[in-house]
């Protein structure tokens, strides 16, 4: 059976890095190798070994020139016949590539970091990372990471959810001959150990269609062990439960910690403002270490967000709803520099721009028709807070300005993004600006692709001009610049996260399981 590689790495100019690829295809048809002759520079003429020895008679004396015709001469290596690898690997372009009967996708894990795959007991459509106390900006192997995630399992009573400690994550193993293996790395990063899964899990009635964690902000310190850490679930019967996941934690930190069940399993709050209507929209307010002022936007199938807040008495759900959208709400983002204002996507197509202190809870601005479809989930910019990234059903990705969005009433025409990628071809499920770094995001697809962006990368100048070729792949299809990498071998990917703590680290789930890697690319 050929195999062929999942994974490929783009170069800055477009191209694919010759064999950076996560997953090549592997055929029998590959074109032998072929060896130019070489030219010397300074035209002097350079004798081979061969060509020393044949000058030499029986009594080793030098022969002259003159009797060079003799000379048997060997023929060239270019015109000897070299039968092709039947095994020789070639990179697997999606959408231009398809696999044959016989050729399955195979990592090519000299383009990793690191990578592993987790299976787990039933699907999971959503899962946030939650925030440890390990460190930041960790870069050393192995690593430790932490996941809550929501199952959707054959029946609402087998639903859970479940905390995951991922340790023992090495870095790939690289082959012996392997250019980017250092000969000085640390023992410990390049041991070939297979990772550790650790989980506590918790009942949860119903399938889950989207968890999100408390969001903990970097460089602040964690809330001690008594203190709560929220995960708040939108599960498909119409109700958001609101969990204290700490003592999960905890149970797998500590040696011989005793888990308080009815702390762990029964919900800190329910929001009920839904009415029983099914949703996926959900997210919490950047908040500090403490809960005091804890907020969560939650968005329904029938057009509505609510907000539900905490005060000193407890949680408090507003009862009046957001309305501008006219179809189901699909993502919910708060702005990470106004603690008032917040984005939503919908159904509609369009992305709208609320502020909560607004009357009428009516939008204050917008973009109508952001996307010819279905507009599936959008992403705010940590550090360049106008920056705001959104997803479509029919698979385009834009980058829009928001302060170029219209206001409420206006009636000139919608602002155009400031990017736009029509690289995948089936619905963006998730996307995702990178927690650091302003030109960069990831985003996965129903097309079973992962992909890696970055904004900062230009064409060469020789590419922009009138006439320029386009950047185009070895097959022919065209490859934007700012696509750096593509990351393939799931099924059915819903979700993908950076990990806050691990530069460069992204987590994703899918029908199969989980996938954590981290690549040459970033």
């Amino acid at each position: 059976m050929s195999k062929r590689s999942a994974t490929e790495t783009i170069s800055s100019n477009g191209q694919p890095y010759p064999k950076a690829s996560g997953s090549g295809a592997k055929r029998s048809d590959t074109a032998p190798n072929e060896m130019g002759e070489f030219e010397d520079a300074w035209e002097d003429e350079i004798e081979s070994d061969e060509e020393v020895i044949n000058r030499k008679g029986e009594d080793g004396m030098d022969v002259d020139d003159e009797d060079d015709e003799d000379t048997e001469v060997l023929p060239a290596m270019e015109d000897t016949e070299e039968q092709p690898d039947a095994n020789a690997t070639q990179t697997f372009i999606p959408g231009h590539h398809t696999l044959g009967p016989d050729e399955v996708l195979e990592p090519d894990d000299s383009v990793y970091i690191m990578r592993h795959s987790m299976n787990v007991n039933w699907p999971c459509l959503s899962f946030d990372v939650l925030r440890d106390d390990l460190g930041d900006e960790r870069q050393r192997y192995p690593a430790t990471a932490f996941i809550v995630s929501g199952t959707q399992a054959d029946t609402a009573k087998n639903n859970e959810i479940t905390v995951h400690k991922l340790s023992q994550l090495h870095r790939t193993q690289k082959d012996a001959d392997d250019s980017d293996a250092s000969d000085d790395e640390d023992d410990d990063d390049n041991l070939d150990e297979d990772p550790i899964l650790e989980y506590r899990s918790i009942p949860h009635h119903g399938g889950i269609n989207r968890i999100r964690a408390q969001p903990l902000p970097l460089s602040s310190p964690l809330p001690a062990p008594s203190q709560p850490y929220f995960v708040a679930s939108w599960a498909e019967t119409g109700k958001v439960h609101i969990h204290d996941v700490r003592p999960l934690i905890e149970s797998l930190n500590v040696p011989g910690y005793t888990l308080d069940k009815e702390r762990a399993h029964t919900p800190a709050f329910t929001v009920t403002s839904h009415g029983g209507t099914e949703g996926f929209a959900m997210d919490w307010a950047a908040s500090g270490p403490t809960s005091n002022s804890l907020r969560l936007l939650t968005g329904d199938m029938h057009a509505r967000i609510f907000l539900t807040t905490t005060t000193q008495t407890g949680w408090n759900q507003l009862a009046q709803p957001f309305t501008s959208h006219t179809s189901s709400i699909e993502d919910i983002q708060w702005s990470p520099s106004e603690p008032t204002i917040f984005a939503s996507c919908s159904a509609d197509q369009s992305v709208q721009i609320w502020d909560v202190r607004s009357k009428g809870r009516k939008s204050v601005a917008g973009i109508e028709g952001a996307h010819s479809s279905d507009v599936n989930v959008i992403s705010w910019n940590r550090t360049s807070s106008n920056l705001l990234v959104s997803g479509g059903d029919e698979g385009g990705i834009k980058v829009w300005d928001l302060r170029n969005v219209k206001k409420r009433g206006d009636t000139t025409p919608n602002p155009t993004p400031v990017a736009s990628f029509t690289w995948h071809n089936a619905p963006i499920t998730s996307i995702e600006w990178h927690p650091t770094e302003d030109s960069s995001f990831v985003a996965s697809s129903a097309d079973d692709q992962v992909t890696l962006w970055d904004l900062a990368v230009e064409p060469d100048d020789e590419e922009t001009g009138a006439g320029a070729p386009m950047n185009v792949s070895e097959t022919g299809r065209e490859v934007p610049p700012q696509l750096l990498f593509i990351h393939q071998g799931q099924k059915d990917v819903k979700e993908v996260h950076w990990h806050p703590q691990m530069p460069g680290t992204v987590v994703t789930t899918a029908s199969d399981g989980f996938n954590i890697f981290k690549t040459i690319a970033v």
